[in-house]
């Protein structure tokens, strides 16, 4: 076949995935343009019809309301204590339980890993009733402790992080061994650098789930002392009406904070998916 005519036909290919990549990547924009949108126009012009995209002036004062409606501040730093505690827990744990059963060869091994990974097919939310009768029994109803320890524990994550260590060399490891260098040492001071990539896809992964979990704090949370941000954004719709602008408001300013891991990490968030083959997640 013509040289040429293979390089036409592949950059032919490379454009129309260009093309259909924009087009699937706007229509998944546009809910977030019109909260932005809808966050900025005065409250009087809403709901009114026919619907117009933008208001007659760029209502900064939503923001104010909005922050004050609510104890914004509290469930904003909640989220952020439960989000880094869980995904920092999650990390250890899942890392630890992958590296055991990718590395360490023990009677059974294999058996126990399919039945630990059996537990994703059992829904979510079959497990809370069993769960929320545990945090009363040991007193951690209404506490951060039962929003971070939890949520800490999960398969996926330990699948995510065995996939990962079984690309590894096994070279790696045995000149380790020959230097002297223990099981912990090997695990924390060579194989967890080594796979950062996949250390950091499951920090993502652990963080934006842990951020935006509604379910499990509204029903093991009772004060708004321990409230996180989607249970505040749930406050704002009334008995007689949702004051639209500000929830708009303050769900733009909720989805700041994962936009930003993910801009950051987004490299070894891709390079975690890769190698993993997690892009199905």
């Amino acid at each position: 076949m013509n040289p040429k005519r293979v390089a036409a036909r592949m950059k032919g290919a490379r454009i129309l995935n260009h093309i259909g990549i924009s087009i699937v990547a706007f229509v998944f924009s546009v809910p977030l343009l019109f909260m932005l949108l809808t966050a900025l126009k005065p409250k009087n012009e809403v709901m009114v019809k026919p619907i117009k995209m933008f208001g007659s002036y760029l209502a900064w004062e939503n923001i104010t309301r909005a922050w004050e409606a609510i104890p914004f501040s509290t469930f904003l730093t909640n989220s952020v204590v439960v989000g880094i505690l869980t995904t920092l827990l999650s990390v250890i744990t899942s890392s630890m339980a992958a590296y055991a059963f990718a590395r360490i060869k023990f009677p059974g091994r294999n058996y126990f890993f399919i039945a630990y990974l059996g537990t994703l097919m059992i829904p979510s939310q079959v497990m809370i009733m069993p769960l929320y009768l545990i945090m009363k029994k040991i007193a951690w109803y209404n506490t951060l402790a039962a929003l971070i320890v939890p949520p800490a524990f999960t398969a996926f994550g330990v699948f995510l992080m065995r996939q990962f260590f079984l690309t590894i060399p096994y070279e790696i490891e045995e000149a380790a061994k020959i230097d002297g260098c223990n099981a912990f040492t090997i695990f924390f001071r060579i194989m967890l650098p080594i796979a950062r990539p996949g250390v950091a896809s499951l920090a993502i992964f652990s963080f934006v789930d842990s951020w935006k979990a509604f379910l499990w704090p509204l029903i093991v949370i009772g004060s708004e002392e321990y409230k996180t941000l989607p249970l505040g954004l749930y406050m704002f719709n009334g008995q007689y009406g949702t004051d639209w602008t500000a929830l708009m408001c303050a769900t733009a300013i909720a989805v700041v904070p994962s936009f930003l891991i993910f801009l950051l990490f987004q490299r070894n968030l891709a390079e975690g998916i890769a190698v993993t083959g997690m892009g199905g997640k």
